[in-house]
């Protein structure tokens, strides 16, 4: 009785073996296959359900064969490092980082998969997300938002993409990635919606730059990236910028608090 744990320990990882890869892996002794056929289902279906509804695109897109596939060489190779199960869509992703990209099956893998799933993932991952935006300061008015600080909402995320991720699908599988990278934005709404928004380089640029340094004010932030812009006409870029501004503060992306010595 001494060797119990150790040889129910030892039964459970030929068992789960076994589920991860029947092909590799024989079945224990004294189970009956019947019952193994269901837990091998059963599993395999969990994950496969959960990742096609994370990822619908991408499932699509590979088609059924190919999807599967994908599915079960994750499920069977990658060592998941959560047991959390509204985790399985991050750890997927993972999966696909650790591959190699010389040795990737062009005919499963396109070489814009992992960010395609990045960009499928993020929406669950905000949705998920237990941060709470920041509140305005409601008194700023939006004829002195240049003087005063505007703070990124941890709740709007930009990102950019070398592959044009949101035309993806089906009928659009590019080979080569376009010349210019597509930046989006993705924001919660107070409702819980997910949004996302295509973001011009300046527009893009100025969010990145509020989320950098937050210290700055509006009038120093655009300022700042008149200077990057390589623009002579800064009373235009202000007014510009200032246009963004007022637009990203009304859909919730930024939110702005009182300068402590707003500018005359």
């Amino acid at each position: 009785m001494n060797d119990a744990p150790s040889r129910l320990r030892a039964q459970q990882f030929e068992l789960t073996r076994h589920l991860r890869d029947p092909q590799a892996s024989p079945a224990p002794q004294g189970i009956e296959d019947r019952r193994l056929g269901i837990y091998r289902e059963l599993l395999f279906n969990n994950i496969l359900g959960l990742l096609s509804g994370n990822f619908p695109v991408i499932s699509q897109l590979l088609g059924e064969e190919r999807w599967q596939r994908l599915v079960r060489d994750f499920y069977r190779d990658y060592r998941c490092r959560t047991p959390l199960f509204a985790e399985i869509a991050r750890e997927f992703l993972r999966y696909l980082d650790d591959l190699d990209s010389d040795g990737l099956e062009r005919d499963v893998i396109p070489p814009f998969l992992p960010e395609l799933a990045h960009y499928e993932w993020v929406e669950l991952a905000l949705q998920l997300s237990d941060a709470a935006a920041p509140q305005d300061d409601a008194e700023i008015g939006d004829d002195e938002l240049l003087e005063h600080h505007p703070r990124l909402s941890p709740l709007a995320w930009p990102l950019a993409y070398a592959w044009p991720v949101h035309r993806l699908g089906p009928d659009h599988q590019p080979e080569q990635p376009p010349a210019t990278p597509t930046l989006v934005l993705l924001r919660r709404e107070t409702g819980g919606d997910v949004r996302f928004s295509e973001l011009s380089p300046l527009a893009y640029r100025l969010v990145e730059r509020i989320g950098e340094s937050p210290e700055l004010t509006a009038r120093e932030q655009l300022r700042a990236l008149a200077q990057e812009a390589g623009s002579d006409d800064s009373a235009a870029f202000l007014a510009l910028g200032d246009g963004l501004l007022r637009q990203m503060r009304a859909s919730g992306v930024i939110v702005f608090a009182r300068a402590a010595n707003p500018e005359a």
